[in-house]
């Protein structure tokens, strides 16, 4: 994460939002508000909190501790992520974040491990994605890859260059063809968006890999289609669906938020497993938080780095009178593999939206 794309807060700010993440008795979805927050910060302390996350006893938060340190291609994360990769105690979806966000982060160090763990690691999930994330940092090094997404994420494989949804149809739905592959043709279909790509995305959620199926979910969330919607729904009643399966159509129906998709998650949210049911939670949650135009970010003072003639004195008292939900639209998610599934606003745009704050409070200068 560059300065770009990162924000700053005072040191008993970030203090209180390392201590909030790694407090379990707070409910899980304030958890994630503050994970949401932290990973937009730079530093020691907000990666530390995010790695003591990875081992928290919600297997849903560990995984998304996971993929926050790989969304922000921090290279000092990749020896606790070599640690939860090697670590067989952890649930294999968190183990799979780990593996992926050292694909992320995209260094040819983490290609032994990667192999290894390719070779042995017992569940299939786990595999596919070390393999995914050796081709993707082969692609890296072979070629200039973008890593511009239009959902401002770090994806784990370049989408395939046809434009043919046809062809990428097929491909996505190859047992034959390699999980980069698969993968780049969904995330081409995916950038197409249009309505015969959507439909050629819903019929990947019948593919044999559990890993391919949630990527596929997830995307469906990405799209926000509420034509998804049936086929999503689907995957959460499946009580025999893998659980990241399911996590991901949950927070997919949560992205589309009709009145049906509503009703699913309150009746999932007492799903016994719960990676499922913490999912619905943290789902609703977010919704609660959009009814009333609010980020479901932690409303703190967050500042870019470059933001000129914004002084601090000035930016607490905005928040103390009442301005604070302009900065928390201004401050959305990356692509959230929640992972909110909206993109986090670039800084040049909320200098945009900054402008004219200092008329808003000059009686309080």
């Amino acid at each position: 994460m560059d300065a770009e794309s990162s924000f700053k807060v005072s040191p008993e700010t970030e203090r209180f939002l390392c201590e909030r993440l790694l407090d379990e008795k707070k409910p899980i979805s304030e958890r994630f508000r503050v994970l949401f927050s932290l990973r937009n910060l730079r530093g020691a302390a907000p990666r530390n909190a995010l790695i003591l996350a990875t081992r928290d006893s919600s297997n849903l938060l560990a995984h998304e501790a996971a993929f926050a340190l790989g969304q922000m291609q921090d290279a000092d994360a990749i020896p606790a992520l070599e640690a939860i990769l090697n670590d067989l105690s952890l649930h294999p979806i968190v183990r799979h974040e780990a593996a992926e966000a050292l694909g992320a982060i995209g260094l040819e160090c983490n290609v032994p491990l990667l192999k290894t763990s390719l070779a042995s690691d017992p569940a299939q999930e786990v595999r596919e994605t070390c393999e995914l994330a050796l081709s993707r940092i082969e692609e890296l090094k072979n070629t200039s890859v973008s890593e511009t997404s239009p959902f401002l994420s770090v994806d784990p494989a370049a989408p395939a260059a046809c434009s043919s949804v046809n062809e990428l149809r097929e491909i996505l739905l190859n047992d034959d063809k390699s999980m980069y592959e698969r993968y780049a043709a969904l995330f081409a279909l995916r950038n197409l968006g249009q309505d015969e790509a959507v439909s050629a995305i819903v019929e990947s959620l019948g593919a044999n890999s559990a890993l391919l199926r949630h990527e596929v979910a997830y995307v469906l969330g990405q799209l926000q289609n509420k034509k998804t919607s049936d086929a999503l729904s689907q995957v959460l009643r499946d009580a025999n669906e893998h659980p990241m399966v399911r996590h991901e159509a949950a927070e997919a129906l949560g992205s589309i938020a009709d009145e049906q998709s509503i009703a699913l998650l309150e009746e999932f949210a007492k799903d016994p497993e719960p990676i499922v049911s913490q999912s619905c939670e943290v789902a609703l949650s977010m919704l609660e938080f959009e009814k009333t135009g609010k980020s479901f970010e932690t409303p703190i003072n967050l500042l870019p780095l470059n933001t000129p003639n914004l002084p601090e004195i000035k930016i607490k008292k905005i928040m103390q009178f009442g301005f604070q939900d302009e900065i928390s639209k201004s401050l959305e998610c990356r692509k959230s593999k929640s992972h909110i599934h909206r993109p986090i606003v670039p800084v040049g745009e909320m200098q945009e939206n900054m402008e004219g704050w200092g008329e808003k409070t000059n009686h309080i200068d």
